[in-house]
């Protein structure tokens, strides 16, 4: 019986070859659309589930009131380690500070690469147990080794063991390589990091950092922790709340904890609550696979009871010999699994020929798990639901005929029947055209927070780490040597780039604070020619110059700090700093500069103070000479650079470049939007032109009648196309408020957003209208022109 039911599924497919390509091709596009979806997905979800002890890591954070405001800052004081250590030792198996993971020169031997990595305490090995290959466990505990990762390994020793190999890290010192480990994912935290040196190391490196070893009020540090077997982890938030109270702080900021679980799907807060983060997309991305899916299940659905009368003979004979209707409802049943396991070997293949240029658009590196029994599995069950799904309608539709009507010829449809179908249409069509306006609206998005003001000039701007002792002290030597190259207008140094801001501080007083308030500022240090170099613009006061010795203690501040301080006439106030127990400086505010927007362009700009300070600098910035071009300038810096520093290779980047890159999260979703919405219009549009191509052969006498008694072919084309004109009218009526609702919504996440304008409504609709028009024409004029005799030719 089962082989007689797919017999007859072949026949129909075969006898029916463009509906059985609408359906399978339909299907295909729709089952391989999720699939990307669902890999997309599982890659997010499962991202960082590669670390052993990732339901007890947490990240240490640090939530300052500001007013009625509270900001949450990723980076915390160097003593809260130590605290954690001892007052809530029972709480916490392991702790490790972290530094921010940065670009260093690695050398060893010929080789010389620039490579990022992290300076880190002994148990940060414990906690994230990357994979040894060859070493020991305790790798870091002398502060003159180094852990690198095979890749790296590698690359600077080829395939001798690199073991008590040494490496000289920025042309200063040494390591001893005692560790290599397995690189880590590319979907983790981690990723990037493709070395461990020592936090020891780090310290005696960079003077500021050992300064700051008791500085409670210095937020520019990491902080890992692995909660103990036995704690509960809300008791233990509740517990270390408190942790930063007192310790010479003014302000009464809290610890909070944040899981490994929410590193990377839930990084927003908002006045200190978690609120969600990239999970949003999860779930967006996840309802657009599923409704793909169910557009192209609506396909087969359409299609199959739109021809419900070439086979209604075939149901009346079944019925009259004896089947009974479950008989007839598993046939069709069957009928639909073999095109959905049809659909589903064309969909896996389409999957592997666009999996390599998915994964650049989303910026993964997923493969399909060929050797894994789970996944042919789930592909199983997949394509058997998507079977059921698109054939469930149709064979309890089609099984219900009555057999005597249908064998005496009286048998028809009924006005009525067509409503399931038009609803179906309207529903893929509501869909289309919300996830067309939804695209457009993500992309104005992004647009409208690349035409931001930035408050200085990224074209032209040039940064260079100052990774090696060599550039630090000759300052005014390297800044009239670059100059002099005719290819350099302007030079400074800073302690961040234009694009960040790498340290928080808080200790901050003036005139007329409030004793409550707690401010906590981002600190910039820079050199005389900063503001000249980056294209500050300033609304009040001036700039730093070296004609007044004073302004070793003067400070330019921005309109964010001036607004958060509540200084209206800024110019002139004394700000005192306390940079650790009983050391103050005082500072006088010169300048107000516009806001420069250094971190997200969707968010507002926090309060920046800037200070003179040559020691504290990571950042050579550079302005190009804007009359020459950007290769001929970068020929002629490069030399003075392998002057200073001639054992590092010159690795530079371009400001514009950086500041591109915060959107690289924004245009990924937006592209895959427009990948999603241009496969649901594909989709839709198949199978309107399925709809369109049976309406006409079903309507082909009326239609010779009519061209008889004198319709023209606009006639005759007006006729077949105004009915589904109409259903994508009321189609747009469902789609542009339910889209204007949930991406108002969405735009609520930014303080930085756009307006939705009546436009991008009409241009949809236009699109929709359009779009149906050109999938319906062909077969309505097709019908049009064809030769009446023929069709009103009896059979």
């Amino acid at each position: 019986m089962i082989k007689n039911y797919f017999k007859i599924a072949i026949r129909n497919l075969t006898g029916n070859k463009v509906y059985s390509f609408i359906n399978i091709a339909g299907l295909a596009v729709g089952m391989a659309v999720a699939m990307l979806i669902g890999f997309w997905i599982c890659d997010e979800i499962f991202y960082n589930r590669n670390f052993s002890n990732y339901d007890r890591i947490v990240r240490i954070k640090e939530n300052s009131k500001h007013g009625d405001d509270v900001s949450t800052f990723n980076s915390i004081p160097i003593p809260l380690a130590d605290e954690l250590r001892t007052k809530y030792a029972s709480d916490f198996k392991k702790v490790s500070l972290g530094s921010w993971n940065q670009s260093h020169i690695l050398s060893a031997g010929e080789q010389k690469l620039n490579k990022r990595g992290m300076s880190v305490q002994p148990d940060f090995l414990s906690i994230f147990s990357p994979k040894i290959l060859k070493g020991a466990a305790d790798c870091l505990n002398d502060p003159s080794s180094i852990a690198i990762s095979q890749s790296l390994a590698t690359a600077l020793f080829g395939n001798d063991n690199a073991i008590n190999k040494l490496i000289k890290v920025d042309n200063t010192t040494s390591l001893k390589v005692t560790a290599v480990f397995e690189d880590f994912p590319y979907n983790s935290e981690f990723r990037s990091v493709t070395y461990l040196n020592t936090w020891q190391y780090y310290a005696d490196a960079n003077s500021w950092v050992k300064r700051s070893e008791a500085n409670w009020d210095n937020n520019s540090f990491q902080l890992y922790a692995q909660l103990a077997d036995n704690a509960d982890e809300k008791q233990v938030a509740a517990k270390i709340k408190g942790g930063l109270e007192g310790h010479d702080r003014k302000d009464k900021p809290e610890v909070i904890m944040h899981p490994m679980s929410k590193w990377h799907l839930y990084t927003e807060f908002k006045n200190g609550v978690n609120t969600g983060g990239s999970i949003q997309f999860v779930w967006m991305f996840g309802i657009i696979g599923l409704f793909v899916l169910l557009l192209a299940c609506i396909n087969f659905m359409n299609l199959s009871t739109a021809r419900s009368e070439k086979r209604a003979k075939e149901i009346g004979i079944r019925k009259a010999v004896g089947s009974l209707r479950k008989q007839l409802v598993f046939q069709f049943l069957s009928e639909s699994l073999l095109i959905s396991f049809l659909s589903c070997i064309l969909a896996i293949i389409l999957v592997q020929l666009s999996l390599g240029w998915f994964n650049d658009l989303s910026d993964k590196k997923m493969a399909l798990p060929w050797a894994s029994g789970t996944f042919w599995l789930v592909i199983l069950c997949f394509s058997f639901f998507t079977g059921l799904l698109s054939g469930s309608y149709p064979a309890f539709y089609l099984s219900s005929f009555n057999a005597i009507k249908v064998l005496k010829g009286t048998f028809k449809a009924g006005r009525f029947a067509s409503i399931p179908r038009k609803v179906l249409v309207v529903l893929q069509f509501s869909v289309s055209i919300s996830l067309i306006i939804a695209t457009i609206i993500v992309f104005r998005q992004i647009q409208f927070a690349k035409d931001r003001p930035v408050g200085y000039t990224r074209e032209g701007l040039v940064e260079v780490d100052i990774s090696t002792p060599e550039l630090h002290g000759h300052y005014e030597a390297l800044r009239s040597d670059l100059i002099h190259t005719g290819a350099v207008a302007d030079m400074s140094e800073s302690s961040s780039p234009a694009t960040e801001v790498w340290s928080n501080q808080s200790g901050f007083e003036w005139k007329g604070k409030d004793p409550a308030f707690t401010p906590t500022f981002g600190t910039i240090w820079v050199t005389h020619d900063f503001g000249k170099t980056v294209g500050l613009q300033f609304k009040e006061g001036r700039d730093f110059s070296r004609d007044y010795i004073t302004d070793s203690s003067g400070m330019v501040i921005n309109e964010a700090a001036a607004k958060y301080m509540g200084l209206k006439d800024p110019v002139g106030e004394l700000v005192r700093h306390e940079d650790g127990k009983d050391n103050f400086k005082t500072y006088k505010v010169i300048g107000v500069i516009h806001d420069m927007v250094m971190e997200s362009p969707f968010a507002p700009v926090k309060p920046i103070l800037y200070m003179i300070d040559y020691p504290s600098a990571s950042v050579i910035n550079i302005r190009i000479n804007p009359s020459m071009s950007v290769k001929e300038a970068v020929a002629k810096i490069a030399p003075v650079f392998k002057k200073y520093n001639p054992e590092a290779p010159f690795d530079y980047r371009f400001a514009d470049v950086e500041y591109a890159k915060k959107f690289n999260s924004e245009e990924r979703i937006g592209k895959l939007s427009v990948f999603f919405a241009v496969f649901a219009v594909f989709i839709s549009c198949l199978g309107l032109f399925g709809l369109a191509s049976f309406t006409a052969e079903q309507r082909t006498k009326e239609i010779g009648i009519r061209k008889i008694l004198g319709a023209s072919v606009i006639n005759v084309w007006s006729l077949l196309s105004k009915d589904f004109m109409k259903l994508v009218g009321i189609s747009l009526l469902i789609a542009v408020p339910t889209a204007n609702y949930f991406m108002s919504k969405w735009l609520e996440n930014y303080t930085y957003r756009s307006n939705i304008s009546w436009w991008i409504f009409f241009f949809a609709a236009v699109g929709a209208v359009v779009i149906t028009l050109i999938t319906v024409s062909y077969q309505a004029i097709k019908a049009a022109v064809a030769n009446p005799v023929k069709s009103l030719r009896t059979e």
